[in-house]
């Protein structure tokens, strides 16, 4: 038994030490980075018209018309 748990942990301990060196990562390489460009703005596809996924402003002249629309009509 102690000489299979040695075995196994010599194993292991060859394993580790074997892994810890990877030939293929060079921390000595240059790097030449750049900045990203800019992001374009965003296409106008709404013709000028307010876009009606964004909320409106709360006040009192659009609280108005908004009630307005919810009544029923009669």
């Amino acid at each position: 038994m102690k000489k299979t748990l040695l075995l196994g942990l010599l194993a292991v301990a060859s394993l580790t030490v074997s892994s810890c060196g990877n030939p293929d990562i060079n921390t000595d390489e240059d790097v030449a980075t750049r900045p990203l460009p800019p992001i374009p703005a965003a296409a106008d596809t709404t013709g000028g018209k307010p876009d009606t996924n964004v909320p409106r402003e709360i006040n009192a002249v659009n609280a108005t018309q908004d009630i307005k629309q919810m009544q029923p009509q009669m």
